[in-house]
């Protein structure tokens, strides 16, 4: 079915507070959920939101959680998430980089002790808008093995970064694994096929079958390269932290574990040009983007609308992830989507 932007906004943020979620946590973490439906990754949308409701009420996620301060310097902060919902997490920590590398020029931000933020596109559009250059790392539970590996050892280790070009902002969001594993447990609710060379199973054989995939292993992309980018995604995240290891990230889409926090980390660099090359930064940048469309191609996240700014859009929801929200919504007394 299709509804408006608007109403999924407002009822995700409802079925948050209800779940125990202050109100502007709760519409920071439902922009985040519901922007990346409008841009066509559900894997990273409302089909998660049952597992976060449901997380939050065994314990695995704390609603009440704030972020603490472990050490800080004028242009860094290491925060403790307190075993809170990433989206609004995250969200928060771009503002603090932002606000950061306007006085200095780069700031790093990193959070410990959090839980899956979802899209990390969404986390680069805070930067774009005041002309930074946002670059975001995250981490999650063991699902790729090192190359020619047999066992799982790093997450999806996924990065997104926002370059301020014109005529649109380059927007960069990707996994380092062959494929996000959103796509693996999309593709497992619907109990549909995956291409050959996404996944392992458990113990490093071939998959296409994507419920065994999703609790096996997926293949790095790119090989060794694919490898070793996803290792300093790992360094960038829980190590730079000092958080947990994707080897001990409890599993979202493993209902054994909703009573744990995932503890995962993130972290974000943010850069500011103006105090650096300035205009002629920003010329270039225009130039690269100029020099993608003269050549045909297509801008990396080009047709992405910020969230900030979306208002009329409309969202697709399958099936079987409405069946999941309406579940929610008769328990929480919502209304339905």
């Amino acid at each position: 079915m299709d509804t408006s932007f608007a109403k999924a906004i407002e009822l995700t943020t409802e079925l948050l507070t209800k779940s125990g979620l202050a109100l502007a946590k709760a519409r920071a973490t439902a922009k985040a959920i519901v922007a990346a439906d409008v841009w066509g990754i559900p894997s990273h949308g409302l089909m998660r939101l049952p597992f976060y409701l449901q997380r939050m009420a065994k314990g695995g996620i704390n609603p009440s959680a704030q972020m603490r301060a472990i050490a800080t310097a004028p242009s860094a902060a290491s925060l403790d998430g307190e075993g809170g919902m990433g989206h609004w997490q995250l969200s928060e920590a771009a503002l603090l980089g932002s606000t950061m590398a306007k006085k200095t020029g780069i700031s790093l931000v990193s959070i410990s002790n959090s839980n899956h933020c979802g899209s990390l596109g969404n986390y680069v559009f805070p930067a774009l808008g005041k002309g930074q250059l946002p670059i975001v790392f995250s981490n999650g539970p063991s699902v790729m093995p090192a190359f020619g590996g047999k066992k799982a050892m790093l997450s999806t280790s996924p990065l997104a970064a926002g370059i301020p070009a014109s005529p649109v902002p380059i927007v960069i969001d990707m996994a380092t694994s062959s494929v996000a594993r959103g796509k693996i447990a999309s593709a497992a609710q619907e109990g549909e096929s995956i291409p050959e060379g996404w996944a392992f199973d458990s113990e490093g054989n071939p998959t296409t079958d994507a419920r065994i995939a999703l609790s096996g292993m997926l293949a790095p992309l790119g090989g060794a390269k694919g490898f070793a980018l996803a290792l300093l995604v790992e360094s960038m995240s829980a190590g730079i932290s000092g958080g947990t290891a994707a080897s001990h990230v409890p599993d979202m889409f493993n209902s054994d574990d909703d009573a744990r926090c995932q503890m995962i980390s993130h972290s974000i660099i943010t850069i500011d040009p103006s105090l650096l090359m300035g205009e002629e930064s920003m010329k270039a940048f225009d130039q690269l983007a100029l020099d993608v469309l003269d050549s045909g191609g297509r801008i990396p996240g080009g047709r992405r609308k910020n969230p900030d700014e979306m208002s009329g859009e409309f969202l697709s929801i399958a099936e079987n992830v409405q069946a999941g929200l309406d579940t929610w919504c008769d328990q929480l007394c919502v209304e339905k989507f």
